[in-house]
């Protein structure tokens, strides 16, 4: 059984590093055709609408009073309006491969963030070093791509406040005791996010520029269900079973994928400045991992909510 167990995390980590790699190029293509805030309101709208229809039918227990829901609310606007809002926005002119590799930094804003909690974990010179280089390598592709027509200041300025953004989502999450099933609160995250990244496209004149073809809605469709469903829900499962520190792993495989098929589906270009960056960037993030301490007293998941989140999955 435990064995069984340990497959289902590893295959749901292969998941979270293919899947999550991969929207970034869906992300590409479905702004090519779509106005970027409307295409990732209606995306976390659909993908909420459908978890918490789920969850209703299946019995699972949602939070008891508003201000839970205010909360996991809260964390949606950081994570999915602001987070992924600000990435689907740049990336109607900076490349895929790009973006996935500026979105790797999450952990070193992370590490600094979680300096304020108290009890929080703590990063020692390593960790320090690891900051240091990682901005480094940052510095080095939005300054090097931006002669090479890679990727503009302006692009990288925003990606790294959305890199931000999700890590301010990230830590709040974890200053409260979450109520409700897990499944319950991943719904109520994403239809928070879809309905704060609706009304910006609304007031930014979206609305009239909706131009619908076979290519925006087959990326739309790939987001929704696999990018969104399944790739959320592998990824807190991994959490409940694995360290943070280990599921967080995934940031080093992103970018690698992100590259990959951004090279090879849309001929995006990568210069040496992009491999250079990307090892001094992960270089970074793995210090800042590996220098942590001080852990925190976390309570263990039930399994039911662990049950509740198989089923999740396994029904998509």
């Amino acid at each position: 059984m435990v064995k069984r167990e340990e497959k289902m995390v590893v295959l749901a980590y292969i998941a979270v590093c293919i899947i999550w790699g991969s929207t970034y190029l869906a992300i590409r293509i479905g702004v090519s055709d779509f106005p970027p805030e409307l295409f990732a309101g209606i995306r976390f709208l659909i993908a909420g609408s459908l978890v918490l229809l789920f969850a209703y039918c299946k019995g699972y227990k949602f939070p008891e009073n508003v201000a839970d829901v205010k909360r996991q609310a809260i964390v949606g606007l950081f994570l999915l309006m602001a987070g992924n809002g600000i990435v689907v926005w740049a990336e109607q002119w900076v490349y895929s491969g790009v973006t996935s590799l500026l979105m790797a930094i999450v952990p070193l804003f992370n590490a600094i963030l979680e300096l304020f909690l108290p009890n929080g974990p703590r990063i020692g010179w390593k960790g320090w070093l690891g900051l240091i280089l990682g901005f480094s390598g940052v510095a080095l592709l939005v300054l090097a791509g931006s002669e090479a027509k890679i990727v503009d200041v302006s692009g990288g300025i925003l990606l790294l406040l959305a890199a931000f953004s999700w890590s301010l989502g990230s830590v709040y999450s974890k200053t409260f005791k979450a109520a409700g099933s897990t499944v319950t609160n991943i719904g109520i995250q994403m239809f928070a996010g879809g309905i704060g990244l609706t009304i910006v496209g609304l007031l930014m004149g979206e609305a009239g520029k909706i131009h619908l073809t076979g290519k925006g809605i087959g990326a739309m469709v790939y987001l929704i269900f696999i990018g969104s469903i399944l790739g959320y829900s592998s990824y807190i499962y991994i959490l409940q079973k694995w360290p943070a520190s280990k599921a967080g792993t995934y940031a080093y495989i992103n970018p690698v994928v992100g590259v990959f098929l951004g090279a090879v589906i849309l001929g995006e270009p990568v210069s040496t400045y992009v491999f250079i960056s990307a090892i001094i960037i992960l270089g970074g993030v793995f210090l800042v991992q590996l220098s942590k301490t001080g852990k925190k007293i976390k309570q263990e998941p039930s399994e039911k909510s662990n049950a509740n989140l198989k089923k999740l999955t396994r029904s998509i």
